[in-house]
């Protein structure tokens, strides 16, 4: 008996180590690289615009303020969806007037988890192309 309930939780928690990693598997290391400690760690007042773009990259806008200097804006939306499913082994079932019935069956289960982050930097240039100051804003949900 104590077998048959060893491996029943074997074939249920083979399921769960699946998820983890189906969900690795999908992950974009690359799109990890802009984050809010990237710009608190490297991006320092005086730097210049081609030190900026080793950091960061290039912007996806490239402005102006009202004094004509130029300002780069950053802006990074992620969304992350996972999709797990699992299948479990039932064991027993219903009990007929005809006498007893069962034996094993499977039953699916699935769940969806999905998640937003996005991050906005900008970053004001001096009249020598200088950063002359920068900003950012980070949200999840």
């Amino acid at each position: 008996m104590w077998r048959l309930v060893g491996s029943l939780a074997l074939v249920l928690l083979l399921p769960a180590c699946s998820a983890s990693q189906h969900r690795a598997e999908v992950q974009d290391p690359v799109g990890d690289e802009l984050t809010v400690g990237t710009v608190q760690k490297e991006i320092r007042i005086g730097m210049s615009g081609g030190e900026v773009a080793a950091v960061l990259g290039s912007p996806n806008i490239v402005s102006t303020d009202e004094n004509r200097r130029e300002v780069w804006i950053y802006d990074k939306i992620s969304t992350e969806s996972a999709y797990s499913t699992s299948q479990a082994l039932v064991l027993g079932g219903l009990v007929s007037s005809g006498g007893a019935g069962g034996g094993v069956f499977g039953k699916n289960a699935g769940a969806t988890s999905s998640t937003q982050k996005t991050l906005t930097i900008i970053i004001k240039f001096d009249d020598d192309r200088m950063v002359r100051d920068f900003a950012y804003h980070t949200s999840k949900f």
